[in-house]
């Protein structure tokens, strides 16, 4: 990871975002047989919202976060690294900083979801110590939700 910088999103970063979620998720379009919600997400909104922080290698944004305190944990909406950033660890960088922003506000937990077809993902939320808590059926979307209890 070495140069990479942990940062919240700012609203010039909207675009940034979107075609890191186009370029990173466009490969599950057919497993899923739709876009996935990454996708069309208003990145716009989120980050007025206050819940995207990005990751920058070489001054350049990298990959991104969306997530907030929900409750009695930390949720993960959304994790993308651009393709050619990925295999340098900064998605898991961006784990271990929901990790830490759910211990600075002493959640017990942090929780996500994604969909069932993306089996690289969970398999990747499972070696951080995510365990699968139920199934959904959300908008089309076949979700897998896991929680880190911390």
């Amino acid at each position: 990871m070495g140069d990479a910088r942990i940062r919240p999103a700012r609203a010039q970063d909207a675009a940034t975002l979107d075609a890191i979620a186009h370029a990173a998720y466009v490969k599950y379009v057919p497993r899923i047989g739709r876009q996935p919600a990454p996708m069309s997400t208003d990145y716009a909104a989120s980050i007025a919202a206050g819940h995207v922080t990005v990751i920058e290698r070489n001054e350049t944004v990298a990959g991104y976060l969306i997530g907030w305190p929900d409750g009695e944990s930390f949720f993960i909406e959304n994790i993308a690294v651009d393709p050619i950033h990925q295999g340098n660890g900064l998605g898991g960088a961006l784990l271990r900083y929901a990790v830490a922003e759910a211990c600075s506000l002493k959640l017990p937990s942090v929780r996500l979801c994604t969909n069932a077809a993306m089996t690289e993902n969970r398999a990747l939320y499972e070696h951080f110590g995510f365990v699968e808590t139920h199934r959904a059926l959300e908008h089309g979307y076949d979700r897998v939700y896991m929680r880190l209890s911390l």
